[in-house]
């Protein structure tokens, strides 16, 4: 339940990636990889704090 958002962050930015590239936006394909990168290095953040 802790990394729900995250997940759901990641999730968002995968979806933005695959519909930036279907609808040949550069704009909508770079949202989605700067949240999806954030998303992953937020969550490996949280992992390391957790232990």
């Amino acid at each position: 339940m802790r990394y729900l958002p995250v997940v759901l962050a990641g999730l968002i930015g995968l979806a933005a990636v695959g519909y930036g590239g279907a609808d040949d936006s550069p704009g909508l394909q770079l949202l989605g990889v700067v949240l999806l990168v954030g998303a992953v290095v937020y969550g490996v953040r949280m992992a390391r704090r957790g232990r």
